[in-house]
């Protein structure tokens, strides 16, 4: 009963417009037929100018061209009728002797007729051209402008804000998405009209949304009175300013994708009986039959479309966190589990070995148990501190304390301290005497040269020579680590800084010890705090190359 009264005050509306709409096509019509009939009777141009007639149509085509066919015809009876009246001896009556005359005066009726007719199409046409181009244009900015969006919060104001600037003219007042949580509950997530976090749905609106969501269909709620509303506030006082009384309603659209229901549209829209309203017009069917209602339908299926893509991009960047953590866990597992394992079980074995009762050890090998403990000792600070060290880098805890320090004299006091591990090996120099003071942090640019070293007697022959230099340029110092092992696979000669990532098995010829994946991350890190750059690459004559930039102060550099 309720849609009924409503389709028939629909109609009645649209009667309404109709009418206004044909009383000032027939006063146009009217008014300019008589003008131009006036004008030329009162400057005498027939039958001075015998083809003056062709004046009536130009106001045919400018009428069929503005305000369409019936206020074209209108003008060309009415200019039939009075040219014949004014004009065609006998004046001043309806009677018409000549048989030219009759021929000429429908000639120009047939004419006007036509022509009238075909403006009227032509302008019908520009009309639905000029319609379509403007929804095309609409759909093709809400589709550009959410694919320039990455956060699904802001793709989703777009379809929002995009919904209310298009259908405003229709009665679209506010336009609001709801999507559900992880616990399935309708939260407002955008809205054109307001800041999504400040936005409140009431208690009524949520049940209908909840409604809408959960049986997939359209529900209304109707506003009375222009009550305090969470969404209609600022139109309730806008209209209190200016003494108006506005029907609004709230429309809870179901957002489809298939038969799957993602989210509700909430659409404040005003239910106006002087115009078209997409409120009354999506009241009285679902049925997608008018011209606009299937244009919204289509932009509704769009931005349904777009929100259903920006739910799933985000799902699978859940999904694809979810794989780095868990790989990442594992790496961690599998690197830190092996390089705690082998340094631990040296130390048992040396612990057990001095603490057998039936064996006398003599003091040489003691010593020799004693400094593999020692020596394991360190492996293990280093790993624990390489894993502090990565924490901190990622957390952007790490902050250098500098000062200012001479890259020769750390550089030698690394290589004493490492002299244990590079007992065997040739440790070729090449550093000059003369070098500028470089502002860094002593413990960290230690770990920085300690970690390449001792990546170079790990994947290196035992007595293979490791070279040091140092080189000043005009904007930095260039610090090179060398080796003459097998050298860096190029395919993974850019991915040797990143964490946990190790060369694989097959493509060393090394593999006696394995590293942790966390050694050079770390350099990475620490240099790049200082300013500088770290890199690798591969020696003409074999062997891996490390190379690492501190960069000058332009005091020194001047200097």
């Amino acid at each position: 009963m309720k849609k009924s009264i409503e389709q028939i005050l629909f109609l009645g509306a649209r009667r309404g417009e109709r009418k206004e709409r044909c009383l000032i096509d027939t006063l146009l019509g009217l008014v300019s037929a008589l003008c131009l009939s006036g004008i030329i009777l009162l400057f005498g141009l027939y039958p001075k100018i015998p083809n003056i007639t062709f004046l009536y149509l130009l106001a045919v085509l400018l009428l069929a061209t503005t305000r369409g066919l019936y206020a074209a015809l209108v003008a060309t009876i009415v200019a039939f009728l009075s040219f014949d009246y004014l004009l065609v001896d006998p004046i001043y009556t309806f009677t018409i002797h000549r048989f030219e005359e009759w021929l000429a005066l429908f000639i120009c009726l047939l004419i006007s007729v036509i022509t009238g007719q075909l403006a009227a199409r032509l302008r019908q046409q520009a009309e639905e051209a000029k319609k379509r181009e403007g929804e095309t244009r609409a759909l093709y900015n809400l589709v550009r402008a959410t694919l320039d969006e990455e956060n699904l919060e802001r793709q989703l104001q777009v379809v929002a804000d995009s919904i209310l600037q298009v259908f405003l003219s229709a009665g679209v007042r506010d336009c609001a998405i709801l999507l559900p949580d992880e616990r399935g509950v309708l939260t407002l997530r955008a809205d054109a009209c307001h800041v999504a976090e400040h936005m409140r749905l009431s208690a009524d609106e949520a049940i209908t949304a909840e409604s809408a969501m959960r049986e997939g269909k359209i529900v209304d709620l109707y506003l009375e009175d222009n009550g305090p509303h969470s969404s209609s506030s600022y139109w309730f006082r806008r209209d209190l300013r200016e003494g108006r009384q506005r029907n609004l309603y709230v429309r809870m659209l179901p957002l489809r994708v298939g038969v799957r229901v993602i989210g509700v549209a909430r659409l404040l829209v005003e239910d106006d009986s002087r115009r078209f309203s997409l409120a009354r017009s999506l009241r009285i069917s679902d049925v997608r039959k008018d011209p606009q209602q299937t244009f919204f339908w289509t932009f509704l299926d769009q931005a349904t479309a777009v929100i259903d893509r920006a739910r799933l991009q985000q799902e699978n960047l859940q999904v694809e966190l979810l794989r780095r953590t868990d790989a990442l866990r594992t790496a961690l597992l599998s690197s830190v589990s092996h390089d705690l394992r082998t340094p631990l079980a040296s130390i048992k074995a040396a612990a057990s070995s001095l603490l057998q009762e039936d064996v006398e050890w003599n003091p040489e090998e003691r010593r020799s148990f004693a400094q593999a403990i020692e020596t394991e000792a360190d492996r293990l600070n280093r790993l624990v501190g390489n894993l502090l060290d990565m924490s901190r880098i990622e957390g952007g805890a790490l902050k250098p304390e500098k000062e200012w320090y001479l890259v020769n004299e750390l550089i030698y006091d690394v290589l004493e301290r490492l002299s244990p591990m590079l007992r065997g090996r040739e440790v070729r120099t090449t550093i000059p005497d003369e070098l500028p003071p470089v502002e860094i942090d002593y413990l960290q640019m230690d770990q920085v040269l300690t970690n390449l070293i001792e990546n170079a007697v790990r994947y290196t022959p035992p007595a293979s020579p490791i070279e040091v230099s140092v080189e000043a340029r005009s904007q930095d110092l260039l610090i090179s680590v060398g080796d003459y092992g097998p050298g860096i696979p190029p395919a993974d000669i850019e991915r040797i800084f990143d964490k946990f990532y190790r060369v694989l098995e097959t493509k060393r010829k090394n593999t006696s010890i394995m590293g942790s994946g966390l050694g050079l991350a770390v350099c990475r890190g620490l240099v790049e705090a200082h300013g500088g750059r770290i890199w690798a690459e591969n020696r003409e004559g074999g062997g891996a190359l490390f190379r690492f930039t501190l960069p000058l102060e332009k005091g020194v550099q001047e200097g």
